[in-house]
């Protein structure tokens, strides 16, 4: 059972706002003087890190289950590094379903808890989002469960589309926006809302360099896959998705990738200008806003604040990275200005 011919739409994505402002409430918007500052934009940070579950999968978790309510559907079954399996798990259990989530092995240890926490069965198998996604094919015609992917679902999309719904109404005169990408399901609402309604905000994508696939699907037109070794659970996907694919494909202004040293460097960052908290992915649209540089110069940019499920060992190696260079030097104090007394 799937919704694949279930359109991806801003009608849509209207329609699942009056279902997730039930269960809800609007994150911030935020601007930051001094991040602005130093990145030469107008920054403002969309806090999804403020939903439940931390993360902005949640409003596609509510949207799906809403609808699978309507369905015979006795109980779910997804793969996930983490934050969407701890959205399905929140929201089949708030809807009334059973829910089981199959994570890779030496998945972050705080997602796994998350997850059984909100009420889903775990499951640890395979070395990767991929392998995990191979045990959950095996699984679902066995115990007749609705397949949940985490891409090509459209209830997912638009669901998570009204994060980007509550951005233009609170910004409507938005130049760009910068969205993490590991499948896909977030690029696609952002593009799908805001080019709908101002197609000449520019959107750019950031990623993991240890985890391209989804950069090198946009950079060659079609689906690929590549090896998938990021640290960053957000990021950490080997193939293109379908769904997602089809509607961010010719829309980006451009693309960023991240090594791993950047990722922890990002999550420093957010600490100190935002004093959120973050996982990897989650922060990576500060890091890619201080990389772009002059494309951003004097523009209103959104970043997105995806996530915020770090484990420990991750914020802790998040402070460990060599010493900022250049203007977001954390290393350097603010110069205090001498007051002269006459």
């Amino acid at each position: 059972m799937n919704n694949k011919n279930y359109p991806v739409s801003l009608t849509e994505i209207i329609r699942a706002k009056a279902v997730i402002q039930q269960h809800l409430d609007k994150t911030p918007l935020r601007h930051y003087a001094e991040l602005s500052r130093v990145a030469g934009a107008d920054i403002y940070i969309k806090h999804e890190n403020h939903n439940l579950t931390g993360s902005f999968k949640i409003r596609g978790g509510i949207n799906l289950m809403h609808h699978l309510t309507r369905q015979d559907v006795p109980g779910v079954i997804t793969f996930s590094t983490g934050n969407h399996g701890s959205s399905v798990a929140f929201s089949a259990a708030r809807f009334g379903l059973d829910s089981v989530v199959v994570v890779p092995e030496k998945n972050n240890p705080a997602k796994n808890r998350n997850i059984l926490q909100y009420g889903g069965e775990l499951i640890e198998a395979g070395s990767s989002f991929e392998e995990s996604a191979k045990v959950v094919e095996s699984l679902c015609q066995s115990r007749g469960l609705y397949y949940v992917h985490p891409a090509d679902e459209p209830h997912l999309v638009n669901g998570v589309g009204t994060g980007f719904l509550e951005i233009m109404e609170d910004l409507p005169d938005l130049d760009a926006v910068i969205i993490p990408i590991g499948a896909g399901s977030e690029l696609a609402a952002a593009v799908t809302v805001m080019k709908t309604i101002n197609p000449a905000i520019e959107i750019y994508a950031v990623q993991a360099t240890a985890s391209p696939a989804a950069f090198q699907s946009w950079q060659q037109g079609k689906i690929v896959t590549a090896a998938n070794t990021t640290f960053a659970g957000g990021f950490a996907t080997g193939a293109g998705y379908d769904l997602p694919f089809e509607i961010y494909k010719d829309q980006l202004a451009d693309f960023i990738l991240l090594s791993e040293d950047e990722i922890y460097q990002g999550i420093a960052l957010a600490a100190h200008y935002t004093h959120n908290l973050m996982e990897g992915a989650g922060s990576a649209s500060l890091m890619a806003a201080l990389k772009l540089g002059k494309q951003l110069k004097g523009k209103k940019v959104a970043l997105q604040f995806s996530g915020c499920n770090a484990s420990t060992d991750e914020i802790i190696n998040a402070y460990k990275r060599p010493a900022f260079k250049g203007e977001y030097n954390l290393s350097e104090e603010p110069k205090a200005v001498a007051h002269e007394t006459r």
